[in-house]
Parts: C-alpha cells; sequence; structure tokens
C-alpha cells in the first residue's frame, strides 16, 4: 500500500505546485494592477454601441445557416487528421473510404454554395 501511494506523490506534487503557483499569480495580479473600474466598462454592454432593441427580438435563419455549415466543414477537418496519421496502416481502403466521404462533403458543399446559402445580400 505505501508503495502505491508513493507512486502519486510527484502527481500531488504537481498538483500542489501548480494550485500554489496560479494562486500567487491572481494575488499579484489584485495586489499590483490598477483596480480603477469606470462605468463604462462596468457596463453590461461592451459591444461599442448601446443596446437598442429588446434581447428576445428573431435573429435571421442565415446566422444558424452559417453556424450550422461551419460546423459541418470544421468536423471535415477534424476527420482528416486521424486519417492522415494512420493512412499507412488502413491502406487503400482507408484512402478510398476518405475520398468517398470528402465527395459527399464537397457536393454538399457545391449544393449549398449554389442554393445562395454562403450569400448574406
Amino acid at each position: 500500500m505505501q508503495e502505491l501511494l508513493s507512486e502519486y506523490l510527484p502527481i500531488l506534487v504537481f498538483i500542489g505546485i501548480a494550485v500554489g503557483l496560479s494562486a500567487v499569480i491572481v494575488i499579484a495580479s489584485l495586489v499590483l494592477a490598477k483596480q480603477a473600474p469606470d462605468v463604462e466598462k462596468l457596463s453590461a454592454y461592451e459591444c461599442g454601441f448601446a443596446p437598442f432593441e429588446d434581447a428576445r427580438i428573431k435573429f435571421d435563419v442565415r446566422f444558424y445557416l452559417v453556424a450550422i455549415l461551419f460546423i459541418i466543414f470544421d468536423l471535415e477537418v477534424a476527420f482528416l487528421f486521424p486519417w492522415a496519421v494512420t493512412l499507412g496502416d488502413i491502406g487503400t481502403f482507408g484512402f478510398v473510404s476518405m475520398v468517398i466521404f470528402l465527395a459527399v462533403l464537397t457536393v454538399g458543399f457545391i449544393y449549398e454554395w449554389k442554393k445562395g446559402a454562403l450569400e448574406w445580400e
């Protein structure tokens, strides 16, 4: 049991150093930094202009469409990295599978482009 606990000692030391260092950094920033917030900085809206309507207004569907398209094509890139790393191991079948996957996504991208989903006018 003592052997098992001694194996966890470096992890506990690392956690202790991390917690101590972060506490020192936070306390140092509170002590050394100029603490003079003004009314503008403490306001709820820091986007550069005053709020002009109710927060519950309807948004244009294009905002959501662009977000969904971004997620779809971002996931495509996320699948490319592990495929590229293991391409030597998976061989021709893996290569053909990824080409089909990319072809389907490319067809979807072209479809969205032709439908005008990427236009903002």
